[in-house]
């Protein structure tokens, strides 16, 4: 170290390092969040270390998952010099041309659970959620819609992605079906929670859970309903980072 010079801290010294730091040093604690914690007594890195991660989720949500993780130092998002993505999609080209909505929302599930893999490993979330149609005639077919918050939650993407789905699902036969975001940033400000939808804190809770274990078990170890059963549709290619 030197004067107004820095020092590199090594991951095992990480957790004592940022034990005595304030938590308004973590990235994504902003006003708001400083003020909640305060509430509830917590001004320190090292009080958030003692904590559980399901105590953290429960009280502040998916930014509870992050509390948890970063106070322990742990931040797995990649240093790219190369230049941002612009955005993160997942498509698939079908064997035979599908019309109907039953037989294209698993398959949406399972590209909306693939983008929210990638966004969660690159620790970056997208406002702006876009569904790509291709018709049987090749006609393409683009549909967006910004969210108040960056998401990089699965099931948001999806009932975003769907309800853009039932407004194209008038009789036409797809090939292909994409589902992406876009207007990418960090995702320490993304999916806060929501106090009209009052079951989202839930859900994003499961979804960590479900997470953890695909994590441990591989991603066919839990399936959610709409995928269930469904084979190969609702399990495409990896996703495209543009």
């Amino acid at each position: 170290r030197k004067p107004r010079g820095f020092s590199v801290i090594g991951e095992a010294e990480a957790p004592s390092f940022l034990a005595g730091q304030p938590v308004t040093l973590i990235w994504g604690v902003g006003k708001a969040l400083a003020a909640a914690l305060e509430r509830d007594g917590i001004r320190t890195i090292a009080q958030l270390q003692r904590m559980e991660r399901g105590e953290l989720m429960r009280r502040y949500g998916v930014m509870g998952d992050r509390l948890y993780r970063l106070s322990r130092g742990e931040d797995d998002r990649r240093v790219d010099p190369g230049g941002d993505a612009k955005s993160v999609s997942a498509e698939t080209t079908f064997d035979n041309d599908i019309g109907s909505l039953a037989e294209l929302v698993p398959v949406l599930r399972g590209l909306s659970e693939k983008v929210s893999a990638r966004l969660k490993k690159s620790g970056i979330a997208g406002r702006t959620v876009v569904l790509k149609l291709k018709t049987q005639d090749f006609k393409l077919r683009t549909r967006n819609r910004q969210l108040g918050d960056p998401t990089r939650l699965a099931d948001r993407i999806f009932q975003t992605g769907l309800d853009l789905l039932r407004r194209e699902t008038d009789g036409t036969k797809f090939r292909l079906l994409g589902i992406g975001v876009s207007d990418l940033s960090d995702d320490g400000k993304a999916d806060p929670p929501d106090l009209i939808d009052v079951q989202s804190r839930k859900r994003a809770m499961a979804e960590t859970a479900i997470d953890e274990l695909r994590d441990k078990f591989g991603r066919k170890a839990v399936e959610t309903g709409y995928t269930f059963g469904k084979g190969r549709a609702a399990n495409p290619p990896e996703p495209l980072e543009d």
